[in-house]
């Protein structure tokens, strides 16, 4: 599909150039260039010979691209299975979706309608394969064909070999033996056509017969659970919004509490009557199946967004769909205390904070693969799942410290012996004199990671004459080439 360049008579004839083999061709015209008798792959050279009044503007491919990509965003509210197909075509899988439109040819109907109303010059087809699809759309003489399952061999026949999406060099052996349509290879025996001209050219035509089944990979992911609202009439205000994600919420509980789940991740698209469509996540740090809390955390979204999110004319569907489910575990609450409930109330105040202020603003502290102190902890967002370490390691409890320095800070310690614990240390220009010690706890370096490992750690727990407590380490072995060298790494209470 593409832009409509129609226009008046007296407008002039408007063609796109792009740049192959070192020349510049025709790769789109408008339709006062069709006219003129211009193709696409002429030479720019020998059209403006034939014709001096033509423009010519140079082809921009990314934006083409961004344009097909927002027409894939708006044709989800026909069908979330939407694919690209190449720079100018999308693929739609209206399986199970066409009864909500009236039928396949309402459906198709409304579809050129709305976009032909957009400016767009666009050929559709709908057929029972995605090979017979494409060939009737870009190779019929109608620009809108709906082919009957059962008619795909009588419908291919009469087409050029083109419409099997076959590779140039395929196609030009085929014509050079006489073979230009595809009905002459419909019935041809398939092993030698497959040895003189490869594979692909029987997959191709079987997948639009329908005897190989071809599935499309759509460009973004289909939720397990949706719920949508088409209006009459567009809104545009947040309070018509949120009344909708209520009313949304609702219908989706029946379906969570059938599945045994809760929503982890919620997508809100809003499709503007331009097209537009405008679309909002949020995460959730527990399974959600509520309807009221599910809109408290859309609500902060909105509020959030709501200088940045243009309604333009108005949205005219509205969809609700659960990204991503996990199972919801009903649990028992505390009648005594409460701390159920208290942790569920704190996991929605994260999660609204979250919402308003966006998915790094709280975080939590989680364990790590590593038995390295400075990287046994890391934060995440409160909103993500974390995962347990697989790889077993010492406790963090006991003889460490919870206070740990950034980064461990190098202190200069004198040891009675050599493997012994310092009997004083030198830390930002202040000596310490340690009056108890223990240790050492031996750390070996992670051999396993990519960057260097390290070397052997001696951790010290050690008391100053002011019963301040330290925890120590010793990096490196004495009869090594490097002396070792000692750090001040935590405190305890």
């Amino acid at each position: 599909m593409g832009r409509n360049e129609s226009a008046p008579a007296d407008f002039p004839p408007l063609v796109i150039s792009q740049r192959e083999n070192n020349a510049l061709r025709i790769a789109a015209l408008n339709e006062q260039a069709e006219l003129l008798g211009l193709k696409p792959g002429m030479g720019i050279a020998d059209a403006r010979a034939m014709y001096p009044g033509i423009e010519v503007m140079e082809a921009d491919p990314d934006a083409d691209r961004q344009l097909l990509e927002s027409l894939a965003d708006w044709c989800d509210r026909f069908t979330p299975l939407v694919a690209l197909d190449g720079r100018d075509g999308l693929f739609l899988d209206i399986s199970g979706c066409s009864h909500l439109f009236g039928g396949e040819d309402a459906m198709l109907a409304e579809i050129i309608r709305r976009l032909t109303q957009q400016g767009f010059d666009i050929r559709a087809a709908l057929a029972s394969t995605p090979g017979m699809a494409w060939a009737s759309a870009r190779h019929s003489h109608s620009r809108d064909r709906n082919v009957p399952a059962g008619q795909e061999e009588q419908t291919l026949a009469p087409m050029p070999l083109a419409a099997l999406r076959l590779e140039e060099k395929t196609r030009t052996g085929l014509e050079r033996v006489g073979l230009r349509y595809v009905g002459a290879l419909i019935d041809a025996p398939r092993a030698p056509l497959a040895r003189r001209f490869g594979r692909m050219l029987v997959t191709r035509l079987d997948q639009a017969l329908g005897v190989v089944e071809e599935a499309i990979s759509p460009r973004l992911p289909v939720s397990p659970l949706s719920a949508e609202r088409q209006l009459a009439e567009p809104i545009g205000t947040t309070e018509e919004i949120e009344r909708l994600i209520l009313i949304l919420a609702r219908t989706l509980k029946p379906d969570l509490e059938r599945r045994g789940e809760g929503a982890r991740r919620l997508l809100l698209s809003l499709f503007r009557v331009d097209g537009v469509v405008a679309r909002i996540v949020v995460g959730t740090s527990r399974p959600l199946r509520e309807p009221t809390t599910i809109a408290k955390l859309l609500y902060e979204r909105l509020a959030a967004l709501e200088g940045s999110l243009d309604p333009g004319y108005g949205f005219d569907m509205v969809r609700l769909s659960i990204a991503v489910a996990a199972p919801f575990e009903m649990e028992q609450t505390d009648l005594a205390e409460g701390t159920s409930i208290a942790e569920e109330e704190f996991s929605l105040l994260a999660d609204r904070i979250r919402a308003r202020l966006g998915e790094e603003a709280v975080l939590v502290p989680a364990l790590a693969e590593s038995h390295l102190p400075e990287r046994r902890a890391r934060f995440v967002s409160s909103g993500k799942e974390i995962a347990r370490p697989t790889r077993t390691s010492q406790p963090m409890a006991g003889g460490r410290p919870i206070r740990l320095l950034e980064k461990p800070e190098p202190v200069e310690a004198s040891a009675e012996v050599p493997e012994g614990p310092p009997l004083s240390f030198r830390w930002r220009r202040a000596l310490y004199r340690v009056a108890r010690a223990e240790g050492p706890e031996r750390i070996a370096p992670e051999w396993w990671r990519e960057e260097k490992p390290g070397q052997t750690r001696d951790y010290f727990r050690v008391e100053d004459m002011d019963g301040r407590r330290y925890w120590l380490y010793r990096e490196g072995l004495y009869g090594e080439q490097t002396a070792p060298r000692w750090f001040l790494h935590g405190f305890f209470p």
